[in-house]
């Protein structure tokens, strides 16, 4: 039973770490994108 738990535990951690990873690059992406210099010739 306790081999169970800890498996759900590093489970939840594995996930938790990921959601993780993933917020810090989509956040990376929106800097990325907002400090971008704008191309020549867009016309804007």
């Amino acid at each position: 039973m306790k081999k169970l738990l800890l498996f759900a535990l590093a489970a939840i951690g594995g996930l938790l770490v990921y959601r993780q990873i993933q917020a810090d690059r989509a956040e990376q992406d929106l800097w990325t994108e907002a400090t971008d210099s704008v191309p020549a010739g867009t016309g804007v």
